[in-house]
């Protein structure tokens, strides 16, 4: 079973970045957005705990109904993706390609030129991006809706909307207080919330088991401070499959992906078959994301899950070499970590 689910807020709210938050000297809590897919896998677990009256201290109890932190069981997850939906059908929005080239709204792709014969570079790239062509800059992030990014992917001119059309960053103060709800000295914090415009929300793809938690819907606690959001069944078009061929590829990541090696994996061939070479790359700025693990005593170090830096979603990458994925792939994921739960989603198009 496949659901595709719409996350309606009702509420505004606050996804933390991996950086440290107290009240006191790291006293400013910024929020990615969209989540990362270990929010939205975090909320469903613990949802199917809390359905099922299981007690979140016992951790046989919890390993036993959700498995451990990073042993996803049965939950198949893609997602989260900026959406807005008419109550019926949800349309996804993405963000704004690294390797593209801005005027105002409008937006192209840079062009891939050989290297010049007089440069020596150490770069490990076939292909440079050209800086011939003059290189504008949105105000603001600009989003791309489904047709506008498959256009893009296919080096047609598209158009982007600024992100202050789809939702709204809201700064708000607050103050540590003590177990007896007393004001703490000098322990003001600011935290960073998002508030979706009307119509918009996020929109996950649930396969399996876990879909069945859903077939009517419900509500869910998301986020910091338990946000709660309205679960609706919808429609959606689904993600294009990759060319049956290709020689050249260029890769689009939807989601966040996790590499061994930073913005690289140890090897290709984990996810191509055959030889294939990355000819260029545009990388957004790394991401950095930790979390906590429920299922363990929160006075034990494991608890915490370790930070690990994400290639973050809108990064683009070019190869050069037969398009084959290998067999095997969970959720055709190109990620060494959480493709269960919506890392490492891509769209794969010829250039």
């Amino acid at each position: 079973m496949t659901l595709y689910l719409f996350l309606r807020p009702l509420d505004v709210w606050l996804f933390r970045d991996g950086r440290p938050f107290d009240a006191g000297s790291a006293h400013r809590a910024e929020s990615l957005f969209p989540p990362y897919p270990t929010v939205i896998q975090g909320a469903l677990r613990t949802h199917r705990l809390l359905s099922r009256g299981i007690d979140l201290q016992n951790t046989k109890a919890v390993e036993r109904t959700v498995g451990k932190a990073d042993d996803f069981g049965h939950l198949r997850l893609r997602g989260p993706y900026l959406a807005k939906s008419d109550g019926e059908t949800a349309t996804r929005y993405f963000p704004q390609p690294a390797d593209a080239i801005a005027d105002g709204r409008n937006i192209l792709p840079a062009q891939l030129n050989d290297y010049p014969a007089t440069l020596k570079t150490s770069a490990p790239f076939a292909k440079l991006f050209g800086l011939e062509q003059p290189m504008g800059k949105s105000a603001e992030p600009l989003w791309l809706d489904e047709q506008n990014l498959l256009d893009y992917l296919e080096n047609k001119s598209a158009q982007g909307v600024p992100a202050s059309e789809l939702f709204e960053r809201e700064e708000r103060v607050g103050i540590g207080m003590n177990e007896r709800r007393v004001v703490k000295e000098g322990m003001l914090y600011e935290a960073e919330f998002i508030r979706p415009h009307e119509g918009f929300g996020l929109l996950i793809e649930l396969e399996g088991d876990y879909a069945s938690d859903w077939i009517n819907g419900g509500d869910l606690l998301l986020g910091g401070e338990g946000k709660q959001a309205i679960v609706e069944v919808v429609k959606a078009a689904p993600l294009p499959q990759p060319p049956a061929s290709a020689s050249r590829f260029k890769m689009y990541f939807t989601t966040p992906a996790y590499f061994e090696k930073g913005w690289l994996p140890s090897d290709w061939g984990i996810f191509f078959k055959g030889n294939v070479t990355l000819a260029a790359a545009a990388v957004n700025r790394c991401e950095t994301l930790g979390g906590f693990n429920w299922a363990e005593n929160d006075a034990h170090a494991s608890a915490h899950r370790p930070a690990r830096r994400f290639v973050p979603a809108g990064s683009v990458y070019y190869f050069e070499g037969k398009l084959e994925l290998q067999n095997g792939l969970i959720q055709q994921a190109i990620t060494d970590f959480g493709a269960e739960i919506g890392f490492g989603q891509t769209i794969i198009k010829e250039w």
